[in-house]
């Protein structure tokens, strides 16, 4: 046997295993064989088919069993190739009697329906309309809906994927093994609605090959043999029916495993377990009802023993299964220790608590989200979180510490940065959120809300609600996800006050294992810390990574001699990451679309600052209104277009415009004209500020 099995392995492994079963396959078509091959083929047939069978029964999801599209066509090819090579046996042999054609069709004609065939015809009538009109028929019927709706839903769980990447959550192996199982699972059930057509064939194949058998097979006997009618009867059709039921019990197993599999649900436990786990879990059901059939056995008259046997056992069952249930709840009871007083001790440094730099507080019905042991998934979404942004920023981001918190709703969280809440939401851990990104195709029934991190209509659902939502173009996340998802988007707006004189250190010391001297000559022999410090929070403050660590300390190594502003090295430090930063914004087109202000109010901007001592600009608040508002019109207009809004403006003002509209145009982004690196084309798409004539006089300096 192990011989067997190394040489099929070895065919695989060299390509020839299908074309071997192809050309056998022809054999049986075209040469004869003789019964004692036909017996080997037909017992081969059914073990197949009960192999299949076994393994759609203990696979854990549909798309372990990937290639059974195929080993049903081919199952189905053989079976009527065997049909063929038994139908040329049977009418050339059939008058010697009833084991011409092999032992085993002769033990399915004679054992299995009593050497009746008429009672032959009706069981294998029987058969076929269970096998057409029962399994295969509903078999086709869910193949082609599966087939349908996960095509339906594949935008969605794209969409759901790519929410996942963008927080996180997943990486980009990750991802990509997502997506080839999406498109796995499509063209499995696609190819299991044309294989399910298949099988639907064979089941009409054999009725056609009995009547053809039993028909040709009289002519022949009687014509060709000079057999009387009744012995060709019984020969020829004890032998018809035996060969139709050898191919259909076959036929009716894989039918079988075909609806099987088609019909499961993606699980961690095989069929066996979900049976056990699903059908028995309330023992009430069971108690139920072995108290009516035993009801039903006391009724005279009515089968007793059957009745109130089963009756007993199912009572039996019930009372194993409910003292199953009671059992982890005694043993997860604590002990009940005596409480002793704690020792009296004097206060010390140790008793004064730290703030956290990142925390989460959550309430108690979220608390089996951040436990693994009972399958929480918001401890490794906060990993990769962290993972992500540490990797985008350029530092590491700090752990989360995670607590319960008393104060707040049972299913209420709150982020905490420093100690002071930054943000806050509501969850239904036990639900899944449906997101609507711009545009669905239809609504589904839930619980409407906002999404926390970025303010979008969403609605919690019921989790079989999940891909009929993801069908009508919802993005469908569970809780863990909408948490991490918050807390990554709360992290980006704060990254700044991330950053302290510990990480840049770490910064500048693994800046120092490959350039060492631009270290030495930079912290403390130019610069303080404290001033590369701000000038790396001003470029997290403004959404500028700091992955390039090189470049930021030899430019400030440059302009340290001439300035120890913080606020000007920054000006300086973004000029050597304009092509980093234009890229960040517009990618890698070659024309980069920008919005100018007016000349003369951009004068008067000059002039103000000119005047003044801090870095800030005075003019009428009727001109600062009119610039708001045109700005962030063309912003959002900016924004529809599908293009960025940049606002290009002189080197002077950019900081003071930069963090006057940081907050109330979160879109807008503001590039002084050194910024733009030389090979960018810039097309000039708007222009703002003109003012009317009195306000611009107004803001005239004296």
């Amino acid at each position: 046997m192990e011989q067997v099995l190394n040489t099929m392995k070895e065919l695989g492994r060299n390509g020839l295993g299908a074309p071997v079963l192809l050309v056998l396959m022809l054999a049986m078509v075209v040469v004869p064989l003789p019964p004692l091959g036909l017996d080997m083929l037909f017992t081969f047939n059914i073990s197949l088919s009960l192999i299949v069978l076994m393994v759609t029964i203990y696979a854990m999801r549909p798309l372990d069993f990937g290639i059974f599209p195929t080993v049903l066509l081919i199952a189905t090819l053989m079976r009527l190739a065997l049909n063929i090579a038994s139908t040329r046996v049977v009418l050339l042999e059939g008058h010697t009697g009833t084991d011409a054609a092999g032992k085993v069709i002769e033990a399915f004609g004679e054992f299995v329906i009593g050497g009746n065939y008429a009672v032959g015809l009706v069981v294998f009538a029987i058969l076929v309309i269970i096998n057409f009109v029962v399994v295969t028929k509903g078999a086709g019927r869910v193949s082609e809906v599966s087939a349908r709706f996960t095509l339906d839903a594949m935008p969605g769980k794209q969409m759901a994927i790519d929410a996942d990447l963008n927080a996180g959550l997943i990486s980009q192996d990750e991802a990509r093994n997502k997506r080839e199982e999406i498109t796995a699972e499509a063209d499995f059930y696609g190819s299991m609605d044309g294989a399910s057509k298949f099988v639907r064939g064979d089941a009409i194949a054999g009725i056609l090959i009995l009547f053809i058998n039993i028909l040709g097979g009289l002519g022949i006997g009687m014509l060709q043999h000079d057999m009387a009618f009744a012995d060709a009867m019984r020969n020829y059709t004890l032998l018809t029916i035996g060969d139709g039921l050898v191919a259909q019990i076959p036929s009716l197993v894989l039918s079988t495993a075909t609806a099987i599999i088609v019909t499961r649900v993606n699980s961690s436990q095989n069929m066996s377990s979900q049976v056990l786990s699903q059908l028995f879990e309330n023992p009430a059901s069971l108690g139920v009802t072995s108290a009516v059939i035993g009801l039903l056995g006391l009724i005279p008259g009515m089968p007793n023993f059957a009745f109130l046997t089963l009756a007993a056992i199912g009572g039996a069952a019930t009372w194993w299964l409910s003292q199953r249930r009671r059992q982890p709840v005694a043993e997860e009871a604590p002990p009940e220790e005596p409480e002793t007083p704690p020792e009296a001790r004097d206060l010390s440094w140790d008793d004064v608590a730290p703030v956290d730099i990142i925390g989460l507080e959550v309430g108690y019905r979220l608390i089996p989200l951040v436990d693994r042991n009972q399958g929480g998934q918001l401890m490794d979404r906060i990993k990769g979180v962290r993972k992500k942004l540490s990797q985008e920023l350029g530092f590491l981001i700090q752990p989360v510490h995670i607590r319960d918190n008393l104060d707040l709703g049972p299913s209420a969280y709150r982020i905490t940065l420093n100690g002071v809440p930054v943000g806050e939401g509501d969850i239904q851990p036990e639900r899944e959120l449906a997101i609507n990104p711009g545009q669905v195709y239809g609504s589904v029934p839930g619980t409407a809300t906002t999404e926390p991190a970025f303010g979008l209509e969403a609605v919690w659902i019921d989790p079989d609600q999940h891909d009929n939502a993801q069908t009508l173009g919802y993005t469908v996340v569970d809780a863990s996800t909408v948490v991490a998802t918050h807390l990554s988007s709360l992290l980006q707006q704060h990254a700044s006050e991330l950053l302290g004189h510990e990480e840049v250190q770490q910064l500048l010391d693994t800046l120092a294992r490959t350039s060492p001297k631009l270290v030495e000559d930079l912290v403390p022999n130019t610069l303080p810390l404290g001033t590369v410090v701000k000038v790396l929070q001003n470029l997290l403050e403004e959404r500028i990574p700091i992955r390039d660590m090189r470049s930021i300390a030899e430019t400030l190594a440059e302009h340290a001699g001439r300035t120890q502003d913080a606020g000007n090295l920054t000006a300086s430090v973004r000029v050597a990451l304009g092509r980093s930063i234009v890229q960040h914004i517009n990618g890698l087109q070659h024309e980069l679309p920008v919005i100018a202000l007016d000349p003369s109010l951009e004068q008067i901007l000059l002039q103000s600052l000119q005047g003044t001592q801090e870095g800030g600009a005075g003019f009428e608040p009727g001109l600062a209104e009119h610039l708001h508002q045109a700005l962030a019109n063309r912003t959002q207009q900016q924004e529809m277009n599908g293009q960025p809004a940049v606002l290009l403006v002189a080197p002077p003002v950019r900081n003071w415009l930069a963090r006057l509209f940081r907050h109330s145009i979160p879109g807008l982004h503001v590039l002084a004209y050194d910024e733009v690196p030389d090979n960018k084309q810039i097309k000039v798409v708007a222009t703002v500020g003109q003012a009317p004539a009195g306000l611009q006089q107004q803001a005239a300096p004296a």
